[in-house]
């Protein structure tokens, strides 16, 4: 499994990125208006510091308004990704895309449907949303497990990004399902490598220790 960080802050993408472990990064408009700095500055600052997909999404919701956003994103840097709403003038701009040869990431996907036309359409990447389908009390799970079986009974080459993750057990539980990317905050990424046993098993070695440099 791949993991991405779901942000535009650079000290968080900078300190996700020396942990080894770091893929890429998904923005959104919400995210960069958190931070400081013009759009396209932002994300060439994150394309230098990570050497892999960067998705960027447009603001507009017409076709030729997310082509002319898309277009020049994607001029910024190789490693951009642009990020389209799963709507109808969405679709027909991530074919476009597809034929010019820009990556898509699909985002707002909410049902299994919506990624079959992603797919078809040709996104490089489905961003269906778990944690916002948990918190209407829908299993967000459910829908993973969904489309990773449809994608592979069909060889679909989109890859399943699996987004809104909000703790470690939804990257266990989509990495047992065979998604192919978990994107997160850098709070969730924390986590992952957290465990109070080995917190309480290092305070024992290190007290044993200074037994030992005290005979």
């Amino acid at each position: 499994m791949k993991f991405f960080i779901d942000t535009a802050n650079i000290d968080e993408i900078k300190k996700a990125a020396s942990l080894g472990v770091l893929d890429g990064v998904t923005t959104n408009p919400s995210l960069i208006a958190r931070e400081k700095g013009k759009f396209e500055d932002i994300l060439k600052q994150i394309c230098d510091i990570v050497d892999g997909p960067i998705s960027a999404e447009v603001t507009a919701t017409d076709y030729e308004g997310m082509l002319r956003e898309g277009r020049a994103v994607a001029k910024l840097h190789k490693n951009i990704v642009v990020k389209c709403p799963c709507i109808l003038p969405g679709l027909q701009a991530t074919k476009t895309f597809f034929e010019e040869g820009i990556p898509v990431n699909m985002t707002l996907v909410f049902s299994a449907t919506q990624a079959i036309f992603a797919a078809k359409a040709g996104a490089r990447f489905v961003s269906p949303f778990i944690g916002r389908l948990d918190d209407i009390s829908t299993d967000g799970m459910e829908l993973i497990e969904q489309i990773v079986q449809i994608y592979d009974n069909y060889d679909f080459a989109t890859e399943v990004l699996v987004a809104s993750v909000r703790h470690p057990m939804h990257v266990v539980e989509a990495a047992m399902l065979g998604a192919d990317i978990c994107t997160m905050p850098y709070s969730v990424i924390e986590k992952l490598i957290q465990h109070p046993l080995t917190d309480i098993g290092l305070k024992k070695f290190l007290d044993d220790w200074e037994k030992v440099k005290g005979r």
